[in-house]
């Protein structure tokens, strides 16, 4: 990657959050005595931010409150795992670090509210890398929407040709790259078939963070391994 600015993602991109992420859904619907939700739910919640998300859950579930009050809630479940357990990528500091040492100017625009992601990534030791951290949240809008990217690259006093973007879901990829940004597709588990399309439509791909590259890629793709 050889762009002066980067928009980094945070989960499933910095940090091996998703498996908390997909239990929380669960376990609030649970806690209001919502159970056997289909999976369809989860995939529909995937692009949504917080708000959006519990939005959704009033509507779908009938539950009371608003659906300001419920990301309350949602977010509090949260916050004991950011705070005390949630871990980086393997491999990822050292990535940061060879950025930084670069001059690369660097932030997180995530789905995920800005005080959890300010406890987690301080508690892991990457904060300092970071001119500022960006919700969607504050925005109003989803990754299915650009408009957080824009207002990362004009934070950080860039266009998007020469900002990077990684993201590990494949409709933020495809946001980011319709808004003409440089693309970094980062695996984080997903089915095959994402995972395919992320390597068809991305300019750039990390398998992983460290160790030996895998995954089917195109021809010519740079794939990189940091380790």
């Amino acid at each position: 990657m050889d762009k002066k600015f980067a928009i980094f993602d945070m989960d499933g991109t910095l940090v091996d959050s998703m498996a908390y992420w997909h239990r929380l859904a669960d376990e609030f619907l649970a806690s209001k005595g919502v159970e056997d939700v289909p999976q369809s739910v989860f995939e529909k919640i995937k692009p949504m931010t917080m708000t959006q998300s519990a939005a959704f859950f009033v509507q779908e579930f009938s539950l009371a409150g608003t659906p300001e009050s419920i990301a309350d809630e949602m977010n509090a479940m949260m916050d004991r795992h950011y705070q005390k357990d949630i871990p980086l990528k393997h491999g990822v500091k050292e990535y940061l670090e060879t950025l930084h040492a670069r001059g690369v100017q660097m932030c997180v625009a995530s789905a995920t509210a800005e005080p959890l992601m300010e406890a987690c990534l301080t508690r892991t030791g990457v904060r300092k890398y970071f001119k500022f951290l960006l919700s969607c949240e504050t925005v109003g809008v989803g990754k299915n929407a650009p408009d957080v990217y824009y207002e990362a690259a004009k934070r950080l006093g860039s266009i998007p040709t020469e900002t990077a973007v990684y993201e590990d879901a494949l409709y933020a990829l495809e946001t980011a790259k319709s808004a003409g940004f440089y693309t970094v597709g980062v695996y984080d588990g997903r089915p095959d078939e994402q995972w395919r399309k992320m390597t068809d439509l991305a300019d750039e791909l990390i398998y992983t963070f460290e160790g030996e590259a895998g995954g089917e890629t195109q021809p010519g793709k740079e794939v990189q391994n940091i380790g």
